[in-house]
């Protein structure tokens, strides 16, 4: 498999694992340190552990209605590289690393469309 078409397969697994409440998916696309944060005055930040949890509560089961994912990979470099993914719901621009396991979102930036 392509490093592009890993990278594609994380970005769907961390969405798709969202939209259906799948933390088996979310589980495989993160990064155990990653740091999430909304676009705003305040980040916060939001954990692996966090996101777990909120997609086994299903709260990304409000934003599945229309799954139209766009990712556009922007660069990969050895074994880090950068995306944009477009939703119905959210924009986010995620930064990936390659792991012994593959490739692992480990920050995000996102907002609501």
């Amino acid at each position: 498999m392509s490093d592009a078409d890993a990278i594609t397969r994380t970005v769907l697994d961390y969405f798709e694992g969202w939209f259906d409440g799948d933390t088996a998916r979310m589980d495989r696309a993160l990064h155990p340190d990653l740091a999430k944060r909304r676009a705003a005055d305040e980040l916060g930040i939001t954990t692996k552990a966090r996101m777990l949890e909120l997609t086994g509560q299903g709260a990304g089961a409000e934003d599945a209605g229309n799954r139209r994912i766009e990712v556009e990979i922007h660069h990969v470099y050895k074994d880090a590289a950068t995306a944009t993914v477009r939703s119905a719901t959210y924009h986010e621009y995620v930064h990936l690393v390659r792991t012994a396991e593959g490739w692992r979102i480990a920050n995000a930036l996102w907002q609501p469309t």
